[in-house]
């Protein structure tokens, strides 16, 4: 199989972003001045002073209100570097033909590196792979999948593109695998991450464009067959856990989270807001405290209000929203959500299976988890608003010919007409030819 030349990086995303390196620091972030280069060079034009015009205003009043300078000034080059590799990235989407082979590839070594996962979850050796966590109220050192990622809930999110992608392929018969394959290297990853918050999104994303394309799914097979499928595997699981393990993990989770005593699910929505309303009573509602800044301010109100160890050295608010109406203050906060609904119509999101998928997820998602700095989130808003991936696009229904290649159906339909015209006509000439 011909590797990419994007493969290597695409590698280095999904696997090895931020293995071995101090928290906070990426490969991506590393490799930032020379994809900078690399984009100059392929686009022809200056990307980054958008960027600082958009910040300005932010920087000038902000230093008015008084910042810690270091922090603040690291934070801000924490967040270019993390500007520059989305603009590496919508580059290369722009430049690669068929991200879908690149896509495959990191399906198949990811498939490949759960199973591994699994045969050195039995052995001492589980830590490099598995992160053993507070779950929830009642469950202690619980261990999830990380691969070499930071987070269960960070692979999870890597993951995402990827399960909606080839969710799409197995829905539309364009899969080039085994499906029941398929449906193991999908479903794997998502179940050992553990990730509820993921799931749940996924859940909810799926559900937002079945409603909207309701006649398009309703009318075709397969994708009634995998709902039909997916209802009674998950109505007979649900039974064998009420009858056979009424206190495993799932349950106690979904009931902490019911009931209101799953820390992690309160963190990490409407806790983070408080939070942040907390931080912007010392600075400003408007413009927010600043970059770098909420270590300076919220280190003990967070630490204690989550009940850290007097070990904590670092403290966040767990949540993109949050953290951006702390930082940006309404300002900010405002001009997030408006950017997105403005891309989402300019785009034209909805006529793309695909894009509305990720839109949905990432949109929602970002109220419930996530940072302001996380470079998988940014890369799926970027894939929901880069209108690429032709062949999932609602208008022109394109579909695989013998060759790999995508065919308009239309055309393929005129062509099939046309020939048949020309079938029919010969033969109404040999029947005249007879007749004389």
């Amino acid at each position: 199989m011909r590797i990419s030349k994007y493969f290597p990086f695409a590698f280095i995303y999904f696997f090895i972003n931020s293995f071995a390196l101090p928290y906070g620091l990426t490969y991506t972030a590393l490799l930032s001045p020379l994809f900078y280069i690399w984009v100059l060079a392929t686009r022809r034009q200056e990307v980054l002073w958008p960027f600082f015009l958009f910040l300005t205003p932010f920087v000038v009043i902000h230093f008015c209100l008084g910042v810690d300078t270091k922090s603040y000034f690291v934070s801000l080059l924490n967040m270019t570097l993390v500007y520059i590799f989305c603009q590496t990235m919508y580059t290369f989407l722009l430049q690669c033909d068929r991200p879908a082979k690149i896509f495959q590839q990191l399906l198949v070594i990811n498939f490949i590196c759960c199973l591994l996962a699994i045969a050195l979850f039995f052995t001492p050796y589980n830590i490099w792979v598995w992160a053993k966590q507070f779950l929830t109220t009642g469950v202690y050192n619980f261990k999830r999948l990380t691969l070499l990622s930071y987070e269960p809930s960070y692979y999870a999110l890597l993951f995402t593109p990827l399960f909606f992608y080839f969710g799409l392929q197995l829905i539309f018969a364009r899969n080039t695998i085994n499906s029941w394959l398929m449906l193991a290297m999908l479903l794997l990853p998502l179940v050992l991450s553990f990730s509820l918050g993921v799931i749940s999104t996924i859940l909810l994303a799926v559900a937002i464009t079945f409603f909207v394309h309701f006649k398009t799914f309703t009318r075709n097979r397969r994708a009634m067959n995998l709902l039909a499928l997916g209802a009674i595997a998950g109505v007979m699981a649900l039974l064998v856990g009420i009858v056979f393990f009424p206190d495993n993990i799932l349950f106690v989770r979904v009931v902490n989270v019911i009931s209101g005593k799953d820390p992690s699910g309160k963190g990490r929505t409407f806790e983070a807001f408080w939070l942040a309303e907390q931080l912007l009573q010392q600075k400003s509602y408007w413009w927010g405290i600043g970059p770098g800044q909420i270590k300076i301010l919220g280190f003990e109100l967070i630490r204690n209000y989550y009940g850290y160890g007097a070990e904590t050295t670092r403290v966040a608010i767990p949540n993109a929203a949050a953290e951006t109406l702390a930082i940006f203050g309404w300002a900010g906060f405002v001009l997030r959500i408006a950017a997105a609904c403005f891309l989402f119509v300019y785009t034209k999101v909805w006529h793309n299976y695909y894009r509305l998928l990720l839109f949905s997820f990432i949109f929602i998602y970002q109220f419930t988890g996530s940072f302001i700095t996380n470079v998988a989130e940014y890369v799926i808003w970027i894939m929901a608003f880069t209108p690429v991936f032709k062949e999932y696009d609602i208008a022109k229904r394109n579909i695989p010919a013998d060759d790999g290649k995508l065919v308009n159906v239309k055309s393929r339909q005129a062509g099939g007409g046309r020939q048949n015209r020309l079938r029919a006509g010969r033969l109404k000439r040999v029947m005249t030819g007879l007749k004389t």
